[in-house]
């Protein structure tokens, strides 16, 4: 269903990270048009040990859902022109830079870009797991790998993590 109706990409780390699952999936929008966002959750061991959490969120511009997921006031990230990426990841191939969010909790670590002219947002928890954007961390949009795709892929429980968002997403 988020495949279907998505008007925006669906991330999910291609190939899985080794030992991670898929823990929720979820949209922003209306029933009456494509989503303006979506959200895919991952767990899975950190790299310094203990659980991780990924969320992956696409948005358009002021639809506010990532920022949401980074515990920040607003709906975009503001100017981050000032500072460096800290990081990157491949959307579907292509390099993608990622700048690093400040004022949200501490207990979350939030990075933001732009891929195909949409907001792309990794929040992470704890913060140390944002180690994993120092790995080659590859992005695929679901959308274009069909059903098939979701084949591949190993679930668990939802993760709290998608109550953060609750009640403006709906999970699936």
């Amino acid at each position: 269903m988020v495949t279907r109706r998505s008007g925006v990409p669906v991330w999910l780390p291609h190939p899985m990270l080794s030992g991670w699952v898929v823990t929720g999936m979820g949209w922003c929008g209306d029933d009456r048009s494509r989503s303006a966002a979506t959200v895919v959750c991952c767990s899975g061991p950190a790299p310094l040990g203990g659980p991780a959490d990924l969320v992956l969120v696409s948005e358009e511009p002021a639809v506010g859902l990532g920022a949401r997921f980074a515990g920040i006031a607003g709906v975009d990230p503001g100017d981050l022109s000032h500072q460096a990426p800290a990081g990157k990841v491949h959307a579907d191939g292509h390099p993608t830079a990622l700048w690093q969010v400040d004022g949200g909790p501490d207990d979350r670590v939030s990075f933001v870009g732009e891929a195909w002219g949409m907001w792309l947002w990794a929040v992470l928890w704890p913060p140390n797991a944002g180690l994993l954007l120092l790995e080659d961390l590859a992005l695929a949009d679901v959308r274009s790998h069909g059903p098939a795709a979701y084949e591949l892929l190993g679930y668990g429980a939802e993760s709290p993590r998608m109550a953060v968002a609750a009640p403006r997403v709906s999970a699936e």
